[in-house]
């Protein structure tokens, strides 16, 4: 049975907060970072609230937070996916259980993500994020390998998996994901609801519809299972769209028995690959024909 996705959630009144104390850092927030953040959020009253929903939940560390970012943050960001052009897109399909589209390089962000990003990886954010959640010394990751833009069409799906501990390239510890939903008007009938699963990975605990101004904050770990395993059934004309942040460590202990790996799909989907026509094409289609639609169609 899933939950209601409204537990935990943590709604931001747009009120002044107190400055947040960096866990794991030498100082507090300085007046600068705090006054910052105070103008391009809706700061808690109480971190410790926050702290709390982050470090009880179930299945594994994770806060759901409404109306964190100023609408006029988050508004632009609609404009400028819509203005993005199919070559500023790739089709992630190439593993049978996911179906997404990704922005393909943060170098072409526009003044809409640009700015989006100047709070999110700003060192005020970083340690409002590690307060909530313990992690101190957080890098973000201005490439954005994995993250920035992202959409879901109609049928579009992604199996239930733990996401890779350990940056593509910069081989940084990957500790901490955050998705901004940007849906307005979305129906609970559409799908795209983010599943959290238990670590055996044989219930959905938690569902959180992907509304807009919510954002979802989770500790990266294994076995963190997590997904949107329900095609999508939103009109054609509709599309599931999120902003994605991924926060890193470097030269900190991980917790013990941490080893790296890429993405780890839960057990439940390993032997039951979906069978697409895009997936039977890429079977039988010549590699030189594939290197070649792709460069037209991704």
């Amino acid at each position: 049975m899933k939950a209601d996705s409204r537990e935990p959630t943590v709604f931001f009144p747009a009120v002044q907060s107190r400055a947040c104390i960096g866990v794991g850092m030498p100082r507090e927030l300085t007046p600068s970072m705090h006054a910052l953040l105070a103008q391009k959020l809706r700061l808690p009253e109480r971190i410790d609230d926050v702290k709390a929903a982050y470090r009880d939940s179930k299945p594994f560390p994770h806060v759901i937070m409404d109306n964190l970012f100023l609408e006029e943050s988050l508004d632009p960001l609609l404009s400028e996916i819509a203005e993005m052009t199919r070559e500023q897109w790739v089709n992630v399909d190439r593993d049978p259980r996911e179906r997404t589209v990704r922005m393909r390089s943060a170098a072409e962000m526009g003044e809409a993500g640009v700015h989006i990003l100047s709070i999110v990886h700003s060192a005020a954010f970083l340690y409002f994020l590690s307060d909530i959640t313990g992690v101190g010394r957080l890098l973000p990751d201005p490439y954005l390998q994995g993250g920035g833009f992202a959409v879901m069409r109609r049928g579009d799906y992604f199996d239930v998996h733990a996401d890779r501990n350990v940056a593509y390239d910069t081989g940084l510890s990957r500790r901490l994901a955050m998705i901004i939903f940007l849906n307005k008007s979305w129906k609970q009938e559409y799908n795209g609801q983010l599943e959290l699963w238990t670590p055996d990975a044989k219930r959905c605990e938690v569902s959180i519809d992907p509304l807009f101004n919510r954002t979802v904050l989770f500790e990266v770990a294994y076995p963190n299972f997590h997904g949107v395993p329900a095609a999508l059934a939103c009109p054609a004309d509709r599309m599931r769209q999120s902003f994605i942040v991924y926060y890193h460590t470097a030269g900190i202990p991980l917790p013990a028995d941490t080893k790296p790996h890429t993405t780890i799909f839960a057990p439940r989907f390993l032997g039951t690959p979906r069978v697409t026509v895009r997936s039977i094409l890429r079977e039988i289609t010549p590699p030189f024909m594939l290197r070649l639609a792709r460069r037209f169609f991704d």
